[in-house]
């Protein structure tokens, strides 16, 4: 079995078409939430979402821009663009992401999936001090988390605890790594995010799990960031949301 998993597309419709067309054939779609938010088209990025996804787990914005939450813990930007999502939404899709379940969720016998830690959906997993207790008491042998924007993971093997940062290979823009998650041992494991990279690199990302042969590939591959950028402008969303686009940051 191969599962696509993404995380964080925070309404890029550019980024998730990108995604979606790299990612070729695959047998499940896993989402770890914040499907909407920043971006200026949370309505097409959720139809699609809601045709394609197997598993769903709901992110701090989901339930921010649905109106579960309040935008009270959101900088000045965030929150302004969670009201904006939240009026442009349409019914169907505001009361789809109200009922996104929240994290973890089984996804596999083997693997769960999780919006922020799977201890908490809001606590943010950045460092191996963060990972080190997740890792222990976690029900699966593998999570996977988004909530930080960055691409990689955690890993326990038996005494050994190694942190897992994509050593890329590829060509054209698009490139790829490649960890193996045997049996046996733990990891928690960030894809990357589709549509608001914070890790410097403004490629889309997105991870592959085969469960056949044991491994995780990490991905990141260019999309058209120009016409993201355009989109959140012409939505009079704040300009910083568009700016940050072209430096994942």
């Amino acid at each position: 079995m191969r599962a696509l998993v993404i995380s964080d597309i925070h309404g890029n419709l550019q980024a998730l078409e990108a995604v979606l067309a790299a990612a070729e054939a695959v047998d499940q779609v896993w989402n770890l939430g914040d499907t909407v938010g920043y971006g200026a088209n949370p309505n097409e990025v959720t139809d699609i979402i809601r045709r394609v996804a197997t598993v769903n787990v709901r992110g701090n914005h989901d339930r921010v821009c649905c109106g579960l939450t309040s935008s009270q813990g959101f900088n000045p930007v965030a929150a302004e663009a969670a009201a904006w999502t939240h009026r442009t939404l349409t019914p169907e899709n505001l009361q789809w992401l109200r009922e996104m379940p929240k994290g973890p969720v089984a996804a596999t016998v083997r693997a769960m999936c999780a919006h922020g830690s799977p201890l908490h959906e809001d606590h943010y997993i950045v460092s191996m001090r963060d990972a080190w207790t997740p890792l222990q008491r976690m029900q699966t042998e593998i999570t996977f988390f988004g909530h930080t924007h960055v691409q990689g993971g955690f890993s326990q093997r038996e005494a050994e605890w190694e942190e897992d940062r994509p050593q890329y290979v590829g060509q054209d823009g698009a490139e790829q790594a490649t960890i193996l998650v045997p049996e046996g041992t733990r990891h928690l494991i960030n894809p990357g995010s589709v549509g608001q990279p914070r890790d410097c690199d403004w490629r889309a990302a997105f991870a592959i799990y085969d469960d056949g042969v044991e491994e995780i590939t990490f991905y990141r591959i260019p999309y058209d960031v120009a016409a993201a950028q355009a989109a959140i402008r012409a939505a009079s969303l704040p300009e910083r949301l568009a700016a940050r686009l072209s430096i994942g940051r």
